[in-house]
């Protein structure tokens, strides 16, 4: 007897790519799966004619490409939706949940630019283009003299602005490349020491409705354990440092032998002010994670200045 499972996304690329693997991972584990991709166009899908203006916060900030998504989870239209988790936000709509985490991908950030090899290469008042509040902070706060400027729209349409010389250089997520076989355009992976990648950047998270146990389990069938802990901890010390779209936050969890070293950072969109710091210990429950990625974020709360959150 076989049984359906329908499947929301967006319609990028990379969602599509991301979903697809979802697919084929429950499919080995469940063959009798009939599976069902519906692709949904979001609010947060950049489309030309809004031109590279960022994401409001007023208007749900990166919840914007999942909004559609959750609506139809919501009211049963699909079962679950596939995302990239760095782009959701740390506090989801009420009756959802993402428990499920496919094994994550190389989490660094990628420098991109036909002309310099580093950011160290780059003159004054040369622009980044990115529109996202952290890489912005991050860069900034290393290298002032650059010039940032927003940069939407999906990985192949901003390697193509680039290529157009709408800005110097860019950052992606490695992860992304990887997927989509773009990685000859990675002129330099920015190594996680010097360079925080998002909360959650390289996982695909599914989200489903709280209390759908049949959707629940078949996908324990596919969720990666390790990245599970990784994923909960990144998500939890954002979720005590609240960090919205405006807040420029970076977090990564690494585990080895039953212990975890999670980091996070936090700083000024204009990258006047940069906090780091690091927590490690024993890890081996999601209720581990939760409280590692509580005690980091409550820790480093105190130190922030005023207004920054």
């Amino acid at each position: 007897m076989s049984h359906k499972l329908r499947i929301g996304t967006r319609g990028s690329q990379l969602a599509l790519k991301q979903t697809n693997m979802v697919a084929q991972s429950l499919k080995q584990s469940h063959p009798f799966l009939d599976i069902e991709i519906v692709e949904i166009l979001t609010s947060g899908d950049w489309k030309p004619s809004q031109g590279e203006t960022r994401l409001m916060e007023a208007k749900g900030g990166k919840g914007q490409f999942a909004h559609e998504i959750e609506q139809r989870i919501l009211s049963g239209e699909i079962d679950c939706g596939v995302h990239s988790l760095k782009d959701m936000p740390s506090f989801l709509p009420d009756g959802l949940e993402i428990n499920h985490f496919m094994k994550r991908e190389d989490p660094r950030d990628v420098f991109l630019s036909p002309k310099y090899k580093d950011f160290t290469d780059m003159p004054a008042g040369a622009v980044i283009g990115t529109s996202s509040l952290r890489r912005q902070a991050f860069i900034l706060n290393k290298f002032p003299h650059l010039k940032i400027v927003p940069l939407r729209g999906n990985v192949a349409t901003r390697i193509e602005k680039l290529q157009q010389g709408q800005v110097d250089a860019t950052f992606l997520a490695m992860a992304g490349l990887v997927r989509l076989d773009l990685t000859s355009y990675a002129k330099k992976i920015l190594e996680v020491d010097s360079f925080l990648p998002a909360c959650g950047q390289g996982i695909i998270g599914i989200e489903i409705r709280t209390g759908d146990t049949k959707t629940s389990e078949y996908l324990d069938a596919i969720s990666c354990p390790a990245t599970t802990l990784a994923a909960v901890a990144e998500r939890s010390v954002l979720q005590v440092l609240d960090g919205s779209c405006h807040t420029p936050v970076g977090a990564y969890a690494t585990l080895q032998d039953g212990r975890m070293t999670l980091r996070c950072a936090v700083a000024q969109p204009d990258g006047s002010y940069y906090l780091e710091d690091q927590i490690e210990g024993p890890v081996t429950t999601t209720k581990d994670a939760i409280t590692t990625g509580q005690v980091l974020g409550h820790r480093m709360r105190p130190k922030l200045p005023e207004g920054i959150l």
